[in-house]
């Protein structure tokens, strides 16, 4: 809301017999044009140089500004302070840690690994398998 408009509100809930604020009291800004006059005062053009001119410019080498942006390789600093520290994570943090850095979609997850059951032995002994082939095939 803007000063006006609260301005105009409160003359409304004034009680009609209390007299208006004195005039020296108000501020010096009378009809439309005083504000657009204060903005122009704003914007006075300050005193300095024109910035449209290249006098006084320094010129830059871009062979200088080549080798500044130039992306550097730390290969070797981080190879040798991976090596220097030769403590080894336990599996379990490996893991855990391997874990929380997967998405968690379900093709980010790596297969469940499923234990193989071993085959279970026979009931059956060699003895009872020839006496069923007895009995069965007539095989004396």
């Amino acid at each position: 809301m803007s000063a006006s408009l609260l301005r105009r509100g409160l003359e409304l809930l004034e009680p009609p017999g209390r007299a208006k604020v004195l005039p020296e009291l108000q501020r010096g800004r009378t009809g439309p044009r005083a504000a657009g006059a204060a903005r122009r005062r704003k914007r006075a053009p300050e005193p300095g140089r024109n910035k449209a001119t290249v006098k006084g410019r320094v010129v830059k080498s871009a062979i200088e500004e080549y080798h500044k942006k130039k992306p550097v390789n730390h290969l070797r600093e981080n190879l040798q302070y991976m090596l220097k520290g030769r403590l080894v994570a336990d599996k379990a943090v490996a893991e855990q840690i391997l874990a929380q850095n997967r998405g968690r979609k379900s093709k980010d997850q790596p297969p469940e690994k499923t234990e193989k059951k071993k085959p279970k032995g026979t009931v059956f002994t060699e003895e009872d398998f020839r006496k069923f082939e007895r009995e069965y095939f007539g095989v004396p």
